[in-house]
């Protein structure tokens, strides 16, 4: 079986819609796709009526999360001790087959929907004082009826001959966490986002832990206090991850005995990872699948 459990639509920052992913996953030759736009839920119905026989789908989201003092006191220290701001460290949280209408969960991720607008407008006019002839309304095309986020307003950047890639505006000097276009948005804790999940039947996973170009500096005690507070898994396999940092997280998984996925990160032609590049074991699919209780995988019958 080939496994991939992280892609995006354009629900969220993708550039297919959930009906395209779905038939692309099943022409890279996928047995299973897991849909996991940012905070929201909105591909499902999409891809469950386009999905093609012999393909299944996972349901899920990526949650975004902030580690602050408040969410690990040591935790956090040790973040920041690694290069994280005094405001706390992003990190993304991968959720699988948890009931989507458990409206604990449901509220927090509406609360942080509903601050990518305001959001996405204070990096455009960032962006204007930097001198980038950048407008809202252009990125507001980009995005359409995704939750818009900083790859719609990179999007524009690129059109506008700013930078060359989306990639490219994710630097200091523009997007990247605390860039000069940086604006910070409402988050979840950590410790929280896998209580919610857990209270809603879900599977969390940690998304990407060690991408460092991302400016995601997570250290391995804080992923230990996650562990202990019920991570189920950590994401290994990971075109932020050199074949070093991979092996340093299988080390630590196995000490932790968390699950370790593989997948693509998909992001359609906005990024450049294919579907099915890196892909989870079937094993641990499975597990997956028995710790879940909010929802179960959709196969597809071509309907």
């Amino acid at each position: 079986m080939r496994i991939d459990l992280h892609t995006h639509s354009t629900a969220s920052d993708g550039t297919d819609t959930p009906a395209e992913l779905v038939r692309n996953a099943a022409a890279a030759g996928l047995d299973v796709v897991a849909l996991t736009d940012h905070d929201t839920v909105g591909g499902y119905a999409e891809a469950k009526r386009a999905l093609p026989a012999g393909l299944t789908l996972v349901t899920g989201a990526e949650l975004s999360c902030r580690l602050t003092a408040a969410s690990e006191p040591g935790a956090f220290e040790d973040a920041a001790a690694s290069g994280g701001d005094s405001a706390g460290v992003s990190l993304h949280m991968l959720a699988y087959l948890f009931d989507p209408a458990e409206p604990e969960l449901a509220r927090e991720r509406e609360l942080v929907r509903d601050d990518r607008v305001p959001r996405a407008r204070a990096m455009v006019d960032k962006l204007r004082e930097l001198g980038v002839p950048i407008t809202w309304e252009q990125v507001a095309r980009i995005a359409g009826d995704g939750a818009v986020g900083r790859p719609h307003v990179a999007t524009a950047m690129v059109e506008l001959g700013v930078v060359d890639s989306v990639s490219d505006a994710f630097t200091p000097q523009w997007l990247a966490n605390g860039g000069r276009a940086y604006v910070e948005k409402h988050e979840l804790d950590p410790f929280e986002a896998i209580r919610l999940v857990k209270a809603a039947g879900g599977v969390t996973v940690f998304a990407h832990p060690l991408a460092l170009k991302r400016g995601q500096c997570v250290p391995e005690s804080a992923i230990a206090e996650l562990a202990a507070a019920g991570l189920d898994g950590i994401e290994v396999d990971h075109m932020d991850h050199d074949e070093a940092t991979r092996a340093r997280l299988r080390g630590l998984a196995a000490e932790l005995s968390l699950l370790t996925t593989g997948s693509s990160d998909y992001h359609g032609s906005r990024k450049t990872c294919r579907l099915g590049e890196y892909t989870t074991d079937p094993e641990v699919y499975g597990e997956i699948v028995r710790r879940a209780t909010g929802a179960f995988p959709v196969p597809g019958t071509g309907g």
